[in-house]
């Protein structure tokens, strides 16, 4: 289905949509502002982290970092630390180089027209569409996985929304729907449609405000996406080292996914691995389902290169990897570090 369908009216569809998120639409802080750093922020830390998630800390970083100068101000070590627990550390990087671009380039104040967000590193058309509507209340459209799925849903569209042809549709798609009065409204509007009744799993059509306009026949079997590639399963093995009141740690060197991160050193010698293991962890990323075992050594193990030996009380204001974090506090390390302490 297109606008061009006759009984497809975008108005009645823009108002319907609208009408409905004034009424049902979710309170979250960054909805409270159109201040384009507090939404840059928080469309950051969306990405790949659950909104109960970010509810937690974005509040608590918006203390610390309450404007771009605050951010572009401290290392890079202090912003990944800040950052911990959200996972994906790059956009933290991210973000702080468009806040120095912001505070260098554009005199503390973000550009309005998508030309000028264009120049900042890593904003690409999603982020630009975000903060020219929700910031500015300008008509930009936005698609992410829950405006897919219902655009998908309306028009009836089977082709694969992850493929080239698909990301071409939809972003036209949505280009063509966004309301150029209410833009902010509308945009949250579609969103928030795709996360309550236009589940992926259990669309909710009696409840739908769109449903006079949707074509979907089956609406549980759409989007339809390319096949996910299959998980990948690795180990890990690590070392628990004390010297003192130290622990050897390794900062993750440049290009690798926790650059400037401390995390437990990584070995794979045969020593290591006839070692009992005093923990072990499982967790995910990404495509991978890592099992990582912590293999407390006393000999002195041969220092490489990023390792270094930390003070324990120190430890807590490097930046590390969640699953270090919580292998540090955890009660099995913590009866080991605890004659140190």
């Amino acid at each position: 289905m297109t606008d061009g369908t006759p009984h497809f009216n975008i108005h009645a569809f823009r108002n319907a949509l609208v009408e409905w998120f004034r009424r049902e639409g979710r309170d979250y802080p960054w909805r409270r502002t159109t201040d384009p750093w507090h939404i840059l922020v928080s469309e950051l830390m969306l990405q790949q982290t659950t909104i109960p998630t970010v509810l937690g800390r974005y509040d608590r970083w918006m203390r610390q970092f309450p404007t771009p100068a605050h951010l572009a101000a401290v290392d890079e070590q202090t912003a990944l630390r800040s950052w911990e627990g959200l996972g994906y550390y790059r956009r933290v990087r991210s973000l702080q180089a468009i806040a120095r671009e912001i505070v260098n380039e554009f005199g503390g104040r973000f550009p309005d027209n998508a030309e000028g967000l264009k120049r900042l590193p890593g904003i690409g058309p999603y982020t630009s569409g975000a903060l020219l509507s929700f910031a500015f209340n300008k008509a930009a459209p936005i698609v992410d996985a829950n405006v897919a799925r219902v655009l998908a849903r309306i028009d009836n569209y089977s082709v694969p929304v992850d493929s080239t042809e698909g990301q071409k549709y939809l972003w036209s798609r949505a280009e063509s729907l966004v309301d150029p009065e209410h833009a902010r409204e509308f945009n949250s509007a579609i969103m928030e449609l795709g996360q309550t009744c236009c589940s992926i799993s259990s669309p909710d059509c009696l409840l739908c405000p769109v449903r006079p306009f949707c074509s979907a026949e089956r609406p549980e079997t759409l989007p339809v996406k390319n096949p996910k590639p299959q998980v990948t399963r690795v180990e890990h093995h690590d070392i628990l080292y004390i010297r003192g009141k130290s622990v050897l740690l390794a900062k993750c060197p440049e290009g690798k996914r926790h650059a400037g991160m401390y995390r437990f050193p990584q070995r794979e010698d045969e020593h290591t691995l006839s070692l009992p293991h005093v923990l072990k962890q499982t967790y995910s990323i990404t495509r991978y389902r890592v099992t990582r075992y912590i293999h407390h050594v006393t000999d002195t193990p041969l220092l490489r290169e990023g390792e270094e030996f930390v003070p324990l009380d120190k430890i807590h204001g490097l930046p590390m990897a969640s699953p270090d974090r919580k292998a540090l506090n955890s009660p099995t390390l913590g009866k080991l570090l605890d004659h140190i302490r």
